[in-house]
């Protein structure tokens, strides 16, 4: 009964307007109120400060720096070999597996479209039937930044708008195509696997989406599709290494990593099963 009403709220809330609130907040440089709110969330969320850049809560200007916090330069290592592709973030997976032909799995009794997933755009989504996705939740202690699994040559980015619904595993179960009807930002690389897609889902209080390539990207939101398309040479294109930061969240949120068919072979895990950045992800078939 309690689960069917934390979802039947979320129906309801003005999900994007508390969003935007709460953003505002997060992004508020107030002294000892945002230190004792840092501290407050560290205690409730067990955050390990240990692996930080910088582990002083009093440091952070605002709970928004605190929450893209740096990791420190030995608190994880990108695996070397160059057929292994790496863990993009520090989560937990939610699903992973095959694409079958156009539908993603979410959560038993749920698939959703991948091309509506990638903005409605079937041109966008082609190369990814039949292929290979996994899906991963940052929960609010996790890390998070977004990095490259791959070495990636960027080719479109697309802002899709939509709802921000909670993405949590309840969420998950209970809301159809949840991560292809919440507002997202689809970046799509080409790889030496072929086509790679890094979907960076949002959610209720996610305050704001950011590539490294274009800063902020949501908000401001829009009620359209838009589509950005980049050079592959020459002085305005966007190379990403293997390990390197390729985005992240204020507040946390889901990525969705699409694949080709036939590319990769994605790494022995479980619904549930930890993340961390760096470790081996998938492994290249070619």
């Amino acid at each position: 009964m309690l689960d069917s009403l934390k979802i039947a709220l979320q129906y309801i809330m003005p999900k994007h307007l508390l969003s935007r609130l709460v953003g505002k907040l997060a992004a508020a440089e107030a002294g000892v109120f945002t230190t004792a709110l840092i501290k407050l969330f560290i205690k409730q969320y067990k955050v390990d400060m240990s692996e930080a850049l910088n582990s002083n809560p009093e440091s952070y200007a605002s709970f928004n720096d605190f929450f893209t916090r740096e990791l420190s330069a030995d608190a994880r290592t990108i695996c070397s070999d160059e057929k292994q592709l790496a863990h993009p973030v520090d989560g937990a997976v939610s699903q992973l597996g095959d694409i079958k032909h156009d539908a993603i799995f979410q959560a038993k009794g749920h698939d959703y479209s991948l091309t509506s997933l990638l903005g409605g755009k079937p041109e966008l989504a082609q190369p990814f039937l039949n292929g290979k996705f996994a899906t991963v939740y940052l929960s609010p202690k996790d890390y998070h930044r977004i990095h490259m699994p791959i070495d990636g040559q960027l080719t479109d980015m697309i802002y899709v708008p939509g709802e921000l619904f909670s993405v949590s595993p309840l969420t998950a179960e209970r809301v159809p195509g949840l991560f292809a009807r919440n507002e997202r930002v689809v970046a799509i690389f080409d790889t030496k696997v072929g086509k790679f897609a890094m979907v960076l889902v949002g959610a209720t209080i996610v305050a704001s989406i950011e590539t490294t390539w274009a800063g902020t990207v949501s908000p401001p939101t829009g009620k359209n599709v838009q589509h950005w398309r980049y050079p592959t040479s020459g002085d305005n294109s966007v190379f990403i290494e293997k390990g390197q930061e390729m985005g992240r969240f204020k507040l946390g949120s889901t990525i969705v990593a699409c694949f080709e068919p036939n590319a990769i072979e994605l790494a022995e895990l479980s619904a549930g099963d930890v993340t961390r950045l760096g470790d081996v992800f998938a492994t290249a078939l070619n």
